[in-house]
């Protein structure tokens, strides 16, 4: 069965531990994390992932300009991508949706909801029942 490869990037070691955590709820995720943007690119360069999980507030790189760079490159420019930030206001909700953000979902996490936005961009039928 098919392993689907899930990169988690945030710049919180914590917060990386709490969505893994949470993923693992998932049948066939492999899962692999990222502290920031700039780390984040060196491991899309080297591996194919199916989702891409991102804070927006990181150093080195934010989590827009991560998006951005995904969004211009041909082999990533149809990654799903769920931005994940304490920034829960409209312009940052659309700021990220602009830069190519498939989903946005908001801290603090609720695990029933990372659960249900990350199988309805893995698996587009579910969204429609």
């Amino acid at each position: 069965m098919y392993a689907a490869r899930v990169l988690v990037v945030d710049d919180s070691p914590t917060m990386r531990q709490f969505i893994i955590f949470a993923l693992k709820r998932l049948p066939n995720l492999q899962i692999d994390e990222a502290g920031d943007g700039v780390a984040a690119l060196k491991q899309l360069s080297s591996q194919k992932y199916d989702l891409l999980l991102t804070d927006i507030n990181m150093p080195m790189m934010d989590g827009l300009k991560l998006v951005g760079l995904i969004r211009n490159d041909h082999h990533y420019e149809k990654l799903p991508i769920i931005v994940i930030t304490t920034e829960g206001s409209d312009v940052t909700r659309e700021r990220a949706l602009q830069a190519g953000a498939d989903e946005f979902v908001t801290k603090p996490l609720q695990t029933a909801r990372l659960i249900e936005v990350v199988r309805g961009v893995l698996d587009p039928e579910i969204r429609s029942q």
